[in-house]
């Protein structure tokens, strides 16, 4: 029968995955892209990742590793997708991070700002970052965790005169500002002046209360707000990471959602 091993298209008699690959000894094994150590049979179009733990594997298995781990079909949308990240604090931060892992083919990250001691209870920085602008620590974070990644960076302060020039080229925008004004500034100036550019944008995720209640609302045809809407920062009601890294993931999945052609009422 004919199957695809690590990318590439084999013939083969075995019956069953230990047959395949008789030696797993410090192997990952992923079959369908389900990560097993159980000797599977062996259908006809099946695709078998094997990598060795703890070795970075070339660049067409880790392609083949990544479409694998994901649902069929997405991998080729995600690894040909474009997404703009304004703002590289809490919410940015772990944004790239997820849809790095995910394979989004391309993150254009945009952030004035350098990495400081308050930065470190929420934002996906470490000590040995304080001081270097944001845009080139995460940018070296990203490739030390995916290093096939497209990743742009411009270290600027994003205006209402520059801010459609700037995001110009992404059709996904994920607005990630820590302040209201500066939110409010993207966000009218995306929807005036790309009119195709799709914004997932946030409001609403300090303090410590239940993240059940941090949702993803669709207010527009081209604008996606994650958050409570009303939880904001106050002496007494910081920003913390779990609430921050809950409303992130929602601003990533829905991101990956609008790349896959998901677009909920």
């Amino acid at each position: 029968m004919r199957i695809t091993v690590n990318g590439a298209p084999v013939e083969t008699g075995c019956a069953s995955l230990f047959a395949l690959v008789p030696d797993r000894t410090d192997r990952v094994v992923i079959v369908n892209g389900y990560q097993t150590a159980d000797d599977l049979p062996l259908s006809e179009g099946d695709s078998v990742t094997v990598i060795q733990k703890g070795v970075m594997p070339p660049a067409d298995v880790l392609s083949h590793m990544l479409a694998a781990r994901l649902t069929p079909g997405v991998y080729e949308k995600v690894r040909t997708a474009r997404v703009g990240i304004a703002g590289l604090g809490g919410l940015g931060s772990h944004i790239a991070y997820a849809l790095a892992r995910t394979g989004v083919g391309c993150l254009h990250l945009v952030d004035f700002d350098v990495v400081e001691p308050s930065n470190l209870n929420r934002q996906q920085y470490r000590v040995a970052d304080l001081g270097r602008a944001k845009t080139e620590a995460l940018a070296e974070g990203l490739r030390a965790v995916n290093p096939y990644v497209c990743i742009e960076t411009d270290c600027v302060r994003v205006t209402p005169e520059n801010a459609a020039s700037l995001f110009a080229d992404d059709p996904i925008v994920c607005e990630a500002f820590d302040n209201p004004d500066a939110k409010a500034m993207l966000v009218d100036c995306l929807l005036t002046e790309c009119p195709d550019t799709r914004i997932v944008a946030a409001s609403g995720m300090a303090g410590h209360d239940t993240a059940n209640t941090i949702v993803t609302r669709r207010l527009t045809s081209r604008l996606y707000l994650c958050g409570d809407g009303e939880t904001g920062a106050a002496p007494g009601r910081g920003l913390e990471a779990p609430r921050v890294s809950v409303c992130a993931g929602h601003q990533a999945n829905m991101a990956l959602r609008l790349i896959l052609g998901e677009e909920q009422p």
